[in-house]
């Protein structure tokens, strides 16, 4: 039996019908990802599952005794409180009936309260928002209002987990968060017992989490098992035949048209049962859910910048810290940005994403080392969009105050028509930013963004509240932009999708380069600790030849090793001399790539040593195991 069952439901906002006769089941440990455009309706959806709002009709079945827990999109949390007490309010009917009972206060039936407290577990409430904070990773003495938009959210999860609940929903969960906050979700989730459903536009994150896709579409509800990637492929399948089965009817409706036309036929009495099946056919199509348009972005890329953006050479930046020293936010980070880069900068919440971005772009001068600026160089921040929102103007000011008109390179267009791009119908180019849903927003500043002229692209987590459409087509824009981009996003798969090198985040101010996407650098990561790993036990991790043969002959008459033959002898003496090859070799290749001139000169040659570059961390770290299998030390 399903655990909470919504039939016929109907809900509409002015002409536009959020819910149109739709039919909604969850079952016993699902976990399902809602998805769909924005303004579609989603958040009003889980509201209704929640019970904090009802549909304009239809019924909502819940099983008797179900807990539910809902976690808004943002939360809404007290900022002088304390974590813990902020959690514990998930516990609030446990705490009431247990202070109650404590109270003794006079015609309490006290044997039905305390089967009432024991049912809620509330003698230990307590202990348990402290095992749920632990288990989140929160400091329950720390204020809420000093915490970032990641833990805050951990703090609004806590406040759900507490009561236990039998189904959890959650409201775009992955905002604000980091990688690593990201993939502790989904591990709790994967480990959690009870039902899910959450709505997401992280892709990576429904691949590894969901169970059933359901999709928001044009009112209807859509079901596909599976995670987002089964939905991909069931969703072009689906898509394909209802555009066959939509053109079959729209030829005959187009026959049937022609042959009214003609006038006499059409009148006779044995044509009364055509006539009638015309009618119906108009009528279908009438009644058709059309797909909403995609949005068509299109962004005005300005003059070419010059071919190096910045040029950092062992920069540094650190600021005061609360107990009085300082925090070293950049340590001796150097790095050289090509026209073109599309770089993806990744670390923590908190780490210095921003303040790095502005010594890249030399809008904070480095505490020790030099930052030299490219020439040429506009550039436009989605970020300080967000902050000079003003919700009272109307979308077509907001794009373009003053004006009815934006150009876009060499093309002039009228504003509405713009708007209509990104699916803002020119009926709402006069409706105030206000109404807008976070998605549209979003989207809106984006259109803001993309009517500027720049070479420079910074954007600062730019997926958050967008559709999937939108996202992809975001996507395709940005690896088609010809300027250079800056992307600070904890959206993996957009990310993989989007750039071509990531500065990620590492311990104490450390700032490191990987070429490629998160997947390079996931694995040029994984191979770097690696080998870090093999080399820590052994004082001398890359030993000299000199050194290597001194440690082999003292070592030989004080070990009962096996004897090696004449031909292992042999190769045992030479390894040392190969490790060292491929170690200046390494160094040189190194040095060529360091400066970032030869990808510009020679991006052939370029490629072709990074490539050598892998080949020999193999090469080394197969010569290294040799070495020590014959008996090296």
């Amino acid at each position: 039996m399903a655990l909470i069952t919504l039939q016929d439901a109907q809900l509409a906002y002015g002409h536009v019908a959020l819910l149109d006769h739709t039919d909604f089941a969850l079952e016993s440990q699902e976990r399902v990802g809602l998805i769909g455009r924005n303004g579609t309706g989603k958040s009003s959806l889980l509201k209704i599952l929640a019970g904090l709002e009802r549909p304009d009709d239809g019924t909502l079945q819940v099983q008797t005794g179900l807990r539910v827990a809902y976690v808004p999109q943002e939360p809404d949390l007290d900022p002088s409180a304390s974590v813990f007490e902020a959690a514990s309010l998930g516990l609030a009917e446990a705490r009431q009936a247990r202070d109650l009972y404590l109270s003794g206060a006079e015609g309490l039936d006290l044997d039905l309260l305390q089967g009432r407290i024991e049912a809620l577990d509330a003698w230990n409430w307590e202990q348990r928002v402290e095992e749920t904070l632990q288990r989140l990773h929160l400091d329950g003495s720390h204020t809420v209002g000093q915490l970032s938009g990641g833990n805050r959210k951990r703090v609004a999860l806590a406040q759900a987990l507490v009561s236990r609940p039998d189904v959890l929903l959650l409201d775009e969960p992955t905002n604000h968060l980091d990688m690593d906050s990201i993939a502790w979700l989904e591990d709790l989730l994967l480990e959690y017992r009870g039902s899910v459903v959450t709505i997401s536009h992280d892709r990576a994150f429904l691949d590894r989490v969901v169970t059933r896709m359901v999709e928001l579409d044009r009112g209807r509800l859509l079901s596909y098992p599976g995670n987002f990637a089964q939905y991909q492929t069931l969703k072009e399948e689906q898509l394909a035949q209802e555009a066959v089965i939509n053109a079959r009817a729209d030829k005959l409706l187009a026959q049937e048209e022609v042959w009214i036309r003609k006038g006499v036929e059409a009148r006779r009495t044995r044509a009364q049962g055509r006539i009638t099946r015309l009618e119906r056919l108009r009528e279908q199509r009438t009644q058709r859910r059309d797909a909403v348009g995609q949005v068509r972005l299109e962004v005005a890329s300005g003059g070419a910048s010059g071919k190096i953006v910045a040029e950092l050479d062992r920069v540094s930046k650190s600021f005061p810290s609360a107990d009085g020293g300082s925090r070293t936010v950049v340590r001796d980070f150097s790095a050289t940005i090509l026209r073109g880069d599309k770089v993806g900068l990744i670390g923590p919440n908190g780490a210095g994403k921003t303040t790095l971005l502005k010594l890249i772009l030399g809008e904070l001068p480095p505490d020790s080392g030099t930052v030299r600026q490219g020439s040429q160089i506009s550039v436009a921040y989605f970020d300080q969009l967000r902050d000079q929102v003003n919700l009272d103007a109307t979308l077509e000011d907001f794009i373009s105050p003053g004006s009815e008109w934006i150009e876009i390179g060499n093309r002039r267009t009228h504003v509405k028509s713009y708007l209509n791009d990104f699916l803002f119908s020119p009926a709402r180019a006069n409706a105030p930013v206000r109404t807008l849903s976070g998605g549209e927003r979003n989207r809106l500043l984006l259109a803001r963004l993309f009517a500027r002229p720049a070479n420079v692209l910074v954007l600062d987590e730019p997926t958050n509240d967008l559709d999937i459409d939108t996202l992809e087509l975001l996507e395709d824009l940005l690896q088609q932009y010809e300027g250079t981009v800056f992307l600070v996003s904890h959206d993996r798969r957009f990310l993989d999708n989007v750039v071509t090198s990531t500065i990620v985040s590492e311990v104490d101010g450390v700032w490191r380069e990987y070429v490629g996407d998160v997947e390079d650098w996931l694995t040029q990561s994984a191979r770097a600790q690696e080998l870090q790993r093999q080399r820590a036990p052994e004082p001398a991790a890359k030993p000299s030849e000199t050194a290597m043969a001194a440690t082999a002959s003292a070592s030989a008459p004080a070990t009962s090793k096996r004897k090696l033959s004449y031909k292992e002898q042999r190769e045992f003496d030479a390894l040392p001399a190969k490790i060292k090859a491929l170690e200046e070799e390494q160094a040189a290749i190194d040095s060529a790539l360091a400066d970032g001139q030869l990808f510009a000169t020679d991006a052939a040659r370029a490629t072709q040593l990074s490539a050598r570059h892998a080949e020999i961390e193999e090469e080394w770290m197969q010569a290294l195991e040799r070495w020590q299998a014959l008996g090296g030390t």
